[in-house]
């Protein structure tokens, strides 16, 4: 991808007619360390989760949630969000590494599905798109995916990166030698495009503020 122009992105005629409107976002963060745990790293996490810990909020972002787990459900898939909510309010967020932490703090901040990813891993333009039935590719842990009729995938210009309702890749794992962080985000219907700029603009400033990165682009469609 070129750089000069930041992330190539476009949405394909057929997930604009199965899903008109429904956003997609991402962030691109270049020249980071994916750190275990920088200093004043625990003291942002707490502030965070005493946000989004108030009534009103939590109520917007359980509301929202429950919406993401209605969508996986009729793809006959379980969602991953109400589980890592409830987590985080009885036992706040997860302490993994730098990037997969603010993946975390992206989802439940703002309420939404974000992918973390290294973006020096993808090979050529991202395009946002419906599935075939049986498309298939490698997951996470190297499982074997298979793709439902009419699901949202990223496909990069060597095959799909990620099915929304089944998870990312392998190939584009962030590890220790990530430099090049990209977040993106899932709309669906009924969540705008404004919680996905909430969500990775609180991806990119934690990037930027305790990975020494530097915030390239911040993107809704």
């Amino acid at each position: 991808m070129d750089r000069q122009k930041g992330v190539s992105f476009s949405k394909s005629a057929a997930y604009e007619r199965q899903y008109p409107g429904v956003p997609f976002g991402f962030t691109l963060i270049e020249g980071c360390r994916n750190f275990e745990n920088p200093e004043g790293f625990d003291a942002h996490k707490r502030k965070l989760l005493r946000k989004m810990r108030k009534r009103e909020t939590l109520k917007a972002i359980t509301d929202r949630i429950n919406d993401y787990e209605a969508f996986f459900t009729d793809f006959g898939f379980p969602c991953p969000l109400p589980g890592h909510l409830k987590r985080t309010i009885n036992s706040g967020f997860p302490r993994y590494n730098l990037m997969v932490d603010a993946h975390f703090m992206a989802e439940m901040c703002a309420g939404i599905l974000v992918a973390v990813t290294d973006y020096d891993r993808f090979e050529g333009a991202l395009n946002l798109d419906v599935a075939g039935e049986g498309e298939g590719f490698v997951g996470m842990g190297q499982r074997d995916m298979r793709t439902k009729d009419r699901e949202i995938v990223l496909r990069d210009e060597k095959g799909i990166v990620c099915i929304l309702c089944q998870g990312a890749d392998e190939k584009t794992r962030v590890s220790e030698d990530t430099r090049n962080v990209l977040f993106y985000g899932y709309g669906i219907p009924g969540v705008g495009e404004e919680f996905l700029k909430d969500g990775l603009t609180i991806a990119a400033e934690t990037m930027a503020e305790f990975g020494g990165g530097t915030v390239s682009e911040i993107a809704v469609y």
